[in-house]
């Protein structure tokens, strides 16, 4: 016969509320600080990204396809060849050939082969492309915003401070 008791996970403490710890209902302590950190910082660029992703989906693009754009509008007319905008790229993507390809078909981007070297590849943004950056770019400053509210001007240029050092050390 089975036992009928249930097993219930015991309330956070008080000053857990609001953690990874209570978030992912972390009983035993975690095996470090830096586990711990890590963890916080991968969850909350999850909870950050996904805002993202449902406005570019409204405009039928991904954020990588969005981060494309963006650099190519930084670009200016000169354009960049393609593993040039790979490695600009937010996201790592090895696929970069296939995202381009995919936003040419949408008519967002446009290609041309080197006259000098036939196996490089130049890309631009299009006027399309262009038009619906200026479109989405209010709603990304926005999102930019209410993303970090939180946070007081000074605390957002320390997180920057900490980040870039994490980043540049790894």
């Amino acid at each position: 016969m089975r036992d009928s008791k249930r097993t219930t996970t015991a309330a956070p403490a008080r000053e857990d509320v609001g953690t990874v710890r209570a978030s992912i209902q972390q009983n035993k302590p975690f095996r470090s600080d830096a586990q711990e950190a890590l963890l916080t910082l991968l969850m909350t660029t999850e909870k950050l990204h996904w805002p993202y992703e449902e406005l570019f989906a409204e405009h039928d693009l991904t954020a990588q396809q969005f981060n494309v754009l963006r650099i190519l509008r930084g670009a200016g007319k000169e354009g960049l060849p393609t593993l040039d905008v790979a490695a600009r790229m937010v996201q790592r993507t090895p696929g970069i050939t296939r995202l381009i390809d995919r936003l040419e078909k949408k008519g967002l981007v446009t290609r041309e082969r080197a006259p000098e070297d036939r196996r490089q590849v130049w890309c631009y943004l299009s006027r399309e492309g262009a038009s619906l950056l200026r479109r989405l770019d209010a709603p990304v400053a926005d999102l930019d915003e209410r993303s970090l509210h939180p946070l007081g001007g000074e605390e957002v240029r320390r997180l920057i401070r900490l980040l870039d050092k994490v980043r540049t050390a790894t």
